[in-house]
């Protein structure tokens, strides 16, 4: 792939914002994920509710959903969107040990939401990190990734590989 404009320069040089206001509107779509590593310990605390700062995955849910609607406000230039869903799901996963963390982005709009998922993914994950540090200062947060994307001028993406 080779990059032939800097869509966030100017012909000054200096930086801007992408300007979107003749790109048509598609309906967009964007799923990232990623993974937290817990000790067994700290999953069956979680499973058995024994956890000093309570509801730790409803909080992270929580904590994605509102990362992905404030995504403009973390991350230079990206546009402020109207997002129609934001759907953050995390599942123990014994195997790990640890959990699964998959974010889901739509809207219909004129730019990409991908920055939206993944900032859902990472905040969920670093919310769990916070909500369980009490308990498991070796928690590894990993493998956050864009899984899928579709809609948009360059048209649909999937991931072609799993996260080992």
């Amino acid at each position: 792939m080779s990059v032939t404009k800097l869509t966030h320069l100017d012909s000054d040089g200096r930086v801007h914002m992408v300007d979107v206001s003749e790109k048509a509107a598609s309906v967009r779509r964007a799923v990232a994920s990623g993974r937290v590593r817990c000790l067994p310990e700290t999953l069956a605390a979680v499973r058995e509710a024994r956890t000093p700062k309570g509801a730790v995955i409803t909080t992270a849910e929580l904590a994605g959903i509102m990362a992905a609607k404030r995504t403009h406000e973390l991350i230079p230039l990206c546009h402020p969107l109207m997002l129609s869903k934001v759907a953050v799901t995390i599942e123990m996963d014994d195997a790990l040990p640890g959990f699964r963390i998959s974010a889901e982005v739509r809207l219909t709009g004129q730019t990409g939401i991908e920055m939206e998922a993944l900032t859902a993914a990472s905040v969920a994950a670093l919310t769990l990190y916070d909500m369980l540090k009490a308990v498991d200062k070796g928690i590894i947060i990993e493998a956050i990734r864009l899984e899928e994307k579709s809609g948009g001028k360059s048209g649909d993406w999937r991931a072609e590989t799993e996260v080992p």
